[in-house]
């Protein structure tokens, strides 16, 4: 229950609070995301529902990019070796606790050209296509859910509460910083993994009156 309430709860939040921190500082990114949602939706007409998650691959490919740079927890959950191996060149001896780090993962730059950039768009460049962009990651390139026989149980649960999470928040709110300020502070936490800050930002309304519920 614990792995299903992180899962589906802490990591879509942090995700959404990094990408949206990020897309404040990026008009112009915030801008193609929410070009898609009016696109794929109808400007409006309703709001997004999870039935478009499929066709919103711009709003995924933000959502990849946060958990890429700034993921919710250090390391996986450590795994024991039941017996000697070798993986990339290194001997790991049986009994050995084997972790892998989320965070080094993202950051490579043997694999991610300018790591520390906010770039969506990395997520869609694929000689072949884009068929529909997935928040797991398969090829462990970074970790976002778990992937594997022991991948994470609320994965389907997880990309939906992302991907809806995010696409609502850009859909029915035009955002800024407040205070007047123009870009809002990236700083990271000292563990590197949250917004030294909570986020604070302004939003605007962008849709019609009624698509908005009384409260």
């Amino acid at each position: 229950m614990q792995e299903i309430m992180m899962a589906s709860i802490d990591n879509p939040s942090n995700a959404v609070e990094w990408a949206m921190a990020e897309l404040i500082n990026r008009p112009d990114l915030m801008a193609k995301a929410t070009e898609e949602i009016d696109r794929v939706v109808g400007k409006d007409s309703r709001l997004v529902q999870e039935s478009d998650i499929g066709r919103l691959n711009y709003v995924k490919a933000c959502a990849r990019e946060a958990f890429r740079l700034h993921p919710l927890a250090p390391f996986n959950a450590p795994h024991v070796a039941t017996q000697d191996t070798t993986v990339g060149g290194y001997f790991i001896p049986k009994g050995s606790h084997a972790l892998l780090s989320r965070y080094g993962l993202g950051r490579n730059p043997k694999v991610w050209p300018d790591p520390l950039r906010f770039d969506p768009e990395r997520h869609l460049e694929n000689d072949g296509g884009v068929d529909e962009v997935a928040l797991v990651e398969k090829e462990l390139r970074f970790i976002s859910f778990s992937t594997g026989r022991r991948g994470c149980v609320a994965t389907v649960l997880g990309t939906c509460m992302t991907t809806m999470l995010l696409a609502r928040l850009l859909q029915c709110f035009a955002w800024t910083p407040v205070g007047g300020n123009k870009t809002v502070d990236l700083s990271e936490a000292e563990d590197g993994l949250s917004l030294a800050t909570p986020l604070m930002a302004l939003p605007k309304t962008r849709l019609a009156r009624h698509l908005y519920p009384v409260v």
